[in-house]
């Protein structure tokens, strides 16, 4: 096998598959190389979160309410199948100082540009009538959405082959061809060569990897997540709600287990309860002590979830970089090497955004946003390589 074109993107999560999605639309010529099948690694393990809530006021903030927009039409584009659920999420505070630091962050995310409206303790229940009583308050953002991940990446790529993207699952890319001045012309896999001179990094946790195998370094390291799926049960739970120490969580960096409450209902029944992260490598061990934390804190936010059947747990691991944001566009060490990997948990959102700003990259065109603090090299300036 050997095949000219115009990009390579070695990833089918759902941020390959945005990426396929536009540059196919773009018009250049593209294939889809994954070691393994559509939304096999981080995607499909995801709980399919489109949020804006959980992001501060940044370049993070900035690319979600980006991919809010394209999500927004996607949905209208691609089959319901995907779950597109524009059902708004809602942050809730135990406490007043949590509360306090809420509200603070809500308000530098409302003059970014985020709907989000403080809820008193009185009207929590309006908005979530199985919420547990004596909360603080909260904010509602009704910009947040939900996806079923797995079906929007297939469908994403079934898209983008009606635009002549080429499909290869189960290649795993085995060396990045680099011509005699160091620049891309392809990879190497298995079947043969594939050769263009661009070639996409959007390879989720093994990011790192595929970067080594063009010469460079990208610190690329798993977050390991549990996710509980319940008994299917009438809706009772109309939003995306989670606590607010759960952005903390997130924007952390530390490497010791952190859990929050994160609670919400699927169109099919089952409640997903979320969320864990730890890094501790790609250990796939079932951590009953994590499983039984997150149940009971979301019995504590749900007291009516208290009695209600785990079905099935799993678990999955997000493609983490040190400063939290992901890694977006050319990279200036490798002509050729763009990149659109290290989301962490917000892949799934910030796919189409990710997704456009490469097709765009790629043909010469001006970004939509600045991709300076996604700039593949910032570590490599920053003198970090962990």
């Amino acid at each position: 096998m050997r095949q000219t074109l115009d990009v390579v993107i070695v990833g089918a999560g759902v941020v390959g598959a945005a990426c396929a999605y536009y540059a196919s639309r773009s018009g250049l010529s593209v294939a889809v190389v994954d070691r393994g099948p559509i939304a096999g690694g981080t995607t499909g393990a995801g709980e399919g979160n489109l949020l804006v809530s959980d992001k501060v006021p940044g370049p993070e903030l900035e690319l979600a309410l980006l991919s809010a927009s394209l999500w927004r039409r996607l949905a209208e584009e691609l089959p319901a199948d995907i779950e597109y659920e524009h059902k708004g999420g809602l942050v809730v505070a135990a406490s007043e100082e949590s509360l306090t630091t809420l509200s603070t962050t809500a308000a530098g995310q409302r003059a970014a540009g985020v709907e989000a409206y403080h809820v008193t303790s009185d009207r929590l229940r309006d908005i979530e009538p199985h919420l547990a009583p004596h909360l603080a308050g909260g904010c509602h953002y009704p910009q947040d959405a939900q996806v079923q991940p797995a079906v929007a990446a297939a469908e994403l790529l079934r898209s983008a082959g009606r635009s002549g993207a080429r499909l290869c699952p189960g290649e795993e890319v085995v060396a990045i061809l680099r011509d005699r001045a160091g620049a891309v012309r392809g990879v190497r896999t298995a079947r043969g060569e594939l050769l263009a001179p661009a070639v996409v990094n959007a390879a989720g946790t093994w990011g790192g990897d595929l970067a080594a195998l063009a010469g460079v370094d990208l610190p690329v390291l798993p977050r390991r997540g549990f996710v509980l799926v319940t008994e299917p049960l009438p809706r009772l739970i109309r939003h995306k709600v989670y606590a607010a120490e759960y952005v903390a969580d997130v924007s952390s960096g530390s490497a010791a287990l952190q859990t929050s409450p994160v609670v919400e209902g699927t169109p099919s029944g089952p409640v997903l309860i979320g969320a864990s992260r730890e890094r501790v490598g790609f250990d796939r061990t079932l951590s009953v002590p994590v499983i039984a934390r997150l149940a009971a804190q979301a019995a504590a936010l749900f007291p009516v979830l208290a009695d209600v059947r785990v079905m099935r747990a799993y678990h999955g691991f997000r493609p983490y970089l040190p400063d939290h944001l992901p890694a977006i566009g050319p990279d200036p060490r490798v002509p050729g090497l763009f990149h659109a990997c290290g989301h962490e948990g917000a892949g799934i959102g910030l796919a189409p955004a990710t997704g456009r700003l490469v097709a765009d990259a790629i043909a010469g065109r001006q970004p939509e946003i600045d991709l300076g603090p996604f700039a593949p090299d910032r570590f490599h300036t920053m003198g970090q390589t962990t």
